[in-house]
């Protein structure tokens, strides 16, 4: 499988000249970093016994922080690398004023690439987070005797069925682990399958609430006088479903609001043209206009910015529910005082939702009418202080419990 693997990734390097420049052109890498991704530094900096992490993208980078903000007092550790896949992730990052982090795309998965970029940077400790899992980096990194750790540790129903298909080959792999810290008993037994042989429950490190780096200043009293409903995470045809409730919501409320943050904000301008085509005003986070009366969506396309957007809303939906995606993180617009809608597509965080809905701060919804039914219902909700306590309370459990297994790595 290994040979399969890699005659794979041969022929993404003879493609890759085509393959990037498209890239490039479509904005989905940097014209001034790609070459990250075959090892060729800009920056000489060559530090011995790097901590690295590494994280897809945006959530995955987001969630990391706290941890890395406690590492970064750690007097033993002289460098923390972060390496991620995407140019919305390095630009996430640009926010933040880390003194011993820096930021590197993560080298193409081939035997070669992974080996010269082990050797350039020699971390002491890999830290994956998530469900990134790549065999030749993890093949390289046991090899080396490097310690590898699955951080916050997730494999889903659909991406554990196809592990398995796989089950030689996975247990080549899953088994180099040197512990993996899942976010919940069904990862864990999913992993224990797959070959791995340290195994602690460590939950989720979603749950630590990250302070918004962003200055709220020039939101100021922009939205003053305004009901707020906010759509979270949004995917592809979900906008447009919003669009059309904020139409009927404003009929009640001529001082309605829908603030829209998608998950992707490269699709901004096929967001406008399709909220344009049902006949919605929209202003853009990145023009930097100022709304008026008239304004009926209000376009986060902007990176980093989302928590000052919650906390100005009662009620939020959270997208990537109604479509076959699988849910999107709801725990920051929660934080926030949010009352939290989703569609029944949450098997990615079922876990969350379910606590969520105990706490009764979150419903399912299945379509238009429900979802405007209860933003009617809720504009006004006001969330119980003891809820953003509970979340807090977790949140800190779990960071604690993950640094305290990292730092057993750490010399």
């Amino acid at each position: 499988m290994f040979f399969i693997y890699n005659a794979l990734g041969l022929i993404f390097i003879l493609f890759s000249p085509l393959i990037f420049f498209v890239r490039i052109f479509l904005g989905k890498e940097d014209p001034k970093r790609f070459l990250e991704k075959f090892c060729i530094y800009s920056n000489k900096l060559k530090i011995k016994k790097t901590v690295w992490f590494h994280g897809a993208s945006v959530g995955e980078v987001l969630s990391v922080l706290p941890i890395i903000k406690s590492l970064e007092k750690n007097k033993k550790i002289k460098k923390i690398l972060l390496t991620s896949s995407t140019t919305s992730s390095a630009l996430i990052f640009k926010k933040y004023n880390f003194k011993k982090t820096i930021h590197l795309y993560f080298p193409i998965d081939t035997n070669y690439f992974t080996y010269k970029f082990i050797k350039y940077w020699n971390p002491q400790v890999a830290i994956f987070i998530d469900s990134e899992i790549w065999p030749n980096m993890i093949k390289n990194l046991y090899l080396q005797k490097i310690p590898i750790v699955l951080l916050n540790g997730r494999i889903t129903e659909k991406s554990f069925s196809r592990w398995k298909k796989f089950q030689n080959f996975s247990k080549k792999i899953f088994g180099k682990i040197s512990i993996a810290l899942p976010q919940n008993a069904e990862t864990s037994n999913y992993l224990k399958i797959l070959g791995v042989k340290k195994i602690k429950i460590a939950g989720n490190i979603k749950y630590f609430g990250q302070k918004n780096n962003i200055s709220k200043k020039n939101i100021g009293n922009f939205f003053k006088k305004r009901l707020i409903f906010c759509a979270a995470s949004t995917h592809y045809n979900e906008e447009i479903l919003i669009g059309k409730i904020h139409k009927k919501i404003k009929l009640k409320y001529k001082n309605f609001l829908t603030i829209i943050v998608p998950r992707h904000i490269n699709r901004s301008i096929s967001i406008v043209n399709d909220l344009k085509n049902i006949g919605l005003k929209i202003v853009t986070r990145s023009s930097n206009k100022k709304i008026t009366q008239d304004t009926d969506i209000y376009l986060v396309d902007t990176y980093g910015e989302a928590l000052n957007f919650y906390k100005l809303s009662k009620i939020t939906f959270v997208g990537g529910s109604l479509i076959s995606h699988g849910g999107q993180n709801p725990l920051e617009p929660a934080r926030t005082g949010n009352f939290i809608l989703h569609g029944p597509n949450t098997q990615n965080f079922h876990e969350v939702y379910n606590m969520l809905s105990r706490l009764k701060i979150s419903t399912k919804v299945n379509n238009a009418n429900q979802i405007e039914k209860i933003v009617i219902k809720n504009i006004k909700f006001k969330q119980p202080l003891n809820v953003i306590q509970k979340l807090n309370l977790k949140g800190n459990t779990i960071l604690k419990k993950n640094l305290n297994e990292i730092n057993k790595y750490i010399k």
